[in-house]
């Protein structure tokens, strides 16, 4: 059908639903006459990132006006930042599972209470490359844990819930050849490893802790290497369990800082 799916039996039973950390809800937002026509929606970090990707993509859609006064739809809020071009919604979700996770349980809801189909969503950002040069765009083919497994481990309860986290194959392979448009940087499809933290999680060296040697750390990188990673980042596989259980045809791609 298109539709984004809910998997929540509770929903259809509340007489409205609040998107608390998007100050927007089905009561006091037409969420329908709002979003109804979008079609892409991309999701990165920072809020002053996706306001430029938002200005940019009204520019390349040749909409009305300069894009310079695009108004954030979340002002009620200061935990994201949510801008439209068209039929492009341009959304901030932090840094870490944690955040990215809140911010994407209230926007399939969104997606949902709008009627919107056949939605595409891609998290754009950066990351640590793995055996890369600088400036390297990666697509990820598979979000994988610490351990290279492709898998979101989640405690629901007091239980270890594992979800998939397979990504949308054509849209990788549709976005490696839309780059080949672009020659000014290199473009590669590769496996994607999401960390709990940016330093001790990703072998950082330069923490307030450091539990292990440059060697073991060296060591470890390869091996995530060997299993296929090119880059490191912390919201991915989040992302891909959330958007592939929801319906939506989601990608994960990231330049390599």
């Amino acid at each position: 059908s298109g539709l984004v799916h809910i998997k929540n039996p509770y929903l259809d039973s509340m007489e409205e639903d609040v998107l608390y950390h998007l100050d927007l809800g089905t009561k006091t937002h037409n969420l329908p006459a709002m979003f109804g026509d979008i079609k892409f929606v991309c999701v990165g970090g920072s809020p002053n990132r996706m306001r430029a990707f938002a200005q940019f993509m009204h520019k390349e859609l040749g909409l009305m006006g300069d894009g310079e006064d695009l108004a954030d739809i979340c002002a009620g809020t200061d935990r994201y930042a949510m801008y439209r071009a068209g039929p492009v919604l341009s959304i901030s979700h932090g840094m870490g599972i944690p955040s990215i996770s809140i911010m994407l349980h209230e926007l399939i809801k969104l997606l949902h209470h709008a009627k919107c189909r056949d939605v595409t969503i891609i998290r754009i950002g950066t990351s640590g490359g793995l055996g890369i040069e600088a400036g390297s765009v990666v697509i990820t083919d598979m979000a994988v844990d610490s351990s290279f497994k492709p898998r979101f481990e989640q405690v629901v309860l007091d239980d270890v819930v594992v979800r998939s986290t397979e990504l949308d194959e054509d849209l990788a392979e549709e976005l490696l050849a839309c780059s080949k448009e672009i020659p000014d940087f290199r473009t590669l499809i590769g496996h994607t490893m999401c960390t709990y933290d940016f330093y001790e999680g990703q072998g950082r060296l330069d923490g307030a802790l450091c539990s292990f040697s440059s060697e073991k750390k060296l060591e470890y990188l390869k091996r995530a290497y060997d299993a296929g990673v090119r880059n490191i980042e912390m919201e991915s596989t989040a992302f891909a369990a959330l958007c592939g259980l929801c319906g939506l045809k989601g990608e994960s791609s990231c330049s390599r800082l």
